[in-house]
């Protein structure tokens, strides 16, 4: 019982800081690292009170309304990390799905830091520029618009990136409207229609937004493989928290 006690504060802590990480470093602040700091911040206190935690299961477990309330909590979590077991297959599988060679290469664009690519955007970029390396034949659309904080758009700044590192600029195409993956992914599709490439496509992004990407994809009529950038430890938990709750959106 204690080494039980034990193990629960020493995950609330590690998961604590974990998510913790990103808010402190750079300032970032989403539902992904908020359900975090939450979850683990109740595994923390429940481990430094779980005498008193088992005393009040106990005693709700003496009157029928107490059995309910605790039926439903446990039903409650039990869907919930169901489905996440269900997402996190679905997105390793997606992630894992090769792409024909010399496909379309699609980039999807992320943060901007006024004119340089944020480490999310590297990691894609970088992933992006071995298949380019590896598919000469390969054609590649950067694709993203200017956010707010940012001095050119996440297409200019890829393609600056993509160039400075050696692939010709006359296979890059800019795409520098589109707000959201729907839009990058339905803005490309339009380039792509007007310069006959075809329908087959590699999309470049974190692994954790590539089953969700690989769908609206799919959604538009292309055949879809999968160039994963692999994302920094102490970002993937706060960005796979958060995409978990996109697909569930996008699902609903």
């Amino acid at each position: 019982m204690k080494m039980i006690h034990s193990l629960i504060i020493l995950a609330g802590t590690v998961f604590f800081i974990w998510f913790s990480i990103p808010l402190f470093t750079h300032r970032i602040l989403n539902i992904g690292n908020l359900t975090g700091l939450v979850v683990s911040g109740i595994l923390l206190i429940g481990g430094i009170f779980y005498k008193n935690f088992q005393q009040g299961i106990f005693y709700l477990q003496k009157y029928f309304l107490g059995k309910c309330v605790i039926g439903i909590m446990a039903i409650a979590i039990g869907i919930v990390v169901i489905t996440a077991v269900i997402e996190t297959v679905l997105i390793v599988k997606a992630s894992a799905k090769k792409p024909q060679e010399n496909a379309t290469l699609i980039v999807l664009g992320c943060k901007v830091y006024g004119e340089h690519a944020s480490r999310s955007l590297r990691e894609r970029l970088d992933a992006a520029l071995i298949y380019l390396e590896e598919n000469p034949n390969s054609q590649c659309i950067v694709s993203g618009g200017m956010g707010e904080g940012e001095k050119i758009s996440e297409a200019e700044c890829m393609y600056r990136y993509l160039t400075k590192k050696g692939i010709n600029s006359s296979r890059i195409i800019k795409e520098d409207k589109s707000t959201s993956t729907r839009e990058n992914l339905r803005f490309s599709k339009k380039i792509m229609e007007e310069k006959g490439l075809g329908n087959n496509i590699a999309i470049a992004t974190s692994e954790y937004h590539q089953y969700r990407a690989s769908q609206i994809a799919k959604s538009l009529g292309f055949s879809v493989g999968a160039v994963s950038g692999h994302t920094a430890w102490w970002l993937f938990p706060t960005f796979y928290m958060r995409e978990l709750y996109g697909i569930l959106y996008q699902a609903l």
